[in-house]
């Protein structure tokens, strides 16, 4: 287990969830370990929630979440990852805390890094029970880190 190899990071694209990365990814430095960036594409139950967009239907949605979800990944991959450091984007569409402990059993991550907090207004309530779910049922240690002061500002 210890020093970790596999190192998981969730992330909603969030500020907190890019500081949790930042602790992911100095981990990963100091163990030489590879580390898997994973996001969740919300499942569609339904119509969109923006009323200004028209689409087919909930999977077209999905798609063009989806595909959003890997520009954003590849970006923070290039900007945040260090080069030498083995990484790899993992997007699924599921539930988020379901999803986050279906991958990190299928990859038998060591450790999971999650932020406490996402994005704001529901997101931010959501994601912090998120955290809670993957802490209380997660196969391995979990690492939480919390939003920096200068942040909360």
């Amino acid at each position: 287990m210890f020093p970790f190899k596999k190192i998981m990071c969730a992330t909603d694209f969030s500020d907190s969830s890019d500081e949790a990365l930042q602790s992911a990814a100095e981990m990963a430095v100091y163990m030489n370990a590879e580390i898997f960036i994973v996001h969740m594409v919300p499942k569609m139950h339904g119509i969109p929630p923006d009323p200004l967009y028209t689409f087919e239907g909930p999977e077209q949605y999905a798609q063009l979440l989806k595909a959003d979800a890997e520009r954003q990944m590849k970006e923070i991959i290039e900007q945040r990852v260090p080069k030498d450091i083995k990484s790899q984007a993992i997007i699924r569409q599921e539930e988020a805390a379901e999803g986050i402990l279906h991958v990190a059993e299928e990859i038998d991550a060591d450790v999971i890094v999650i932020a406490t907090h996402g994005r704001t207004g529901w997101r931010h309530l959501v994601f912090g029970s998120i955290a809670e779910k993957v802490i209380r049922e997660a196969h391995c240690p979990v690492l939480v880190t919390r939003v920096s002061k200068t942040q909360k500002a």
